[in-house]
């Protein structure tokens, strides 16, 4: 019997399955961030790109600029 508490105390006292939840979940969050990253980021360039297209089309619509005319 007092094998058993022994072991429960020792097992409670433990930290190294801690850590790796902490490691693990970091991890998690970290892939995330980077898929919402991304996923923004190709959003913005599809409808930069969008527009490109639609200036090499008919560049004189409203959406064209000349951003490096002097």
């Amino acid at each position: 019997m007092q094998s058993i508490v022994i072991s429960i105390h020792r097992f409670l006292r433990e930290e190294e399955g801690a850590n790796a939840v902490e490691y693990s979940l970091l991890a998690g969050l970290i892939a995330i961030a980077l898929v919402v990253g991304a996923t923004a980021l190709g959003f913005e360039l599809n409808a930069f790109l969008d527009n490109v297209s639609k200036c090499v089309k008919t560049p004189s619509t409203a959406l064209c600029s000349t951003p490096f005319a002097g």
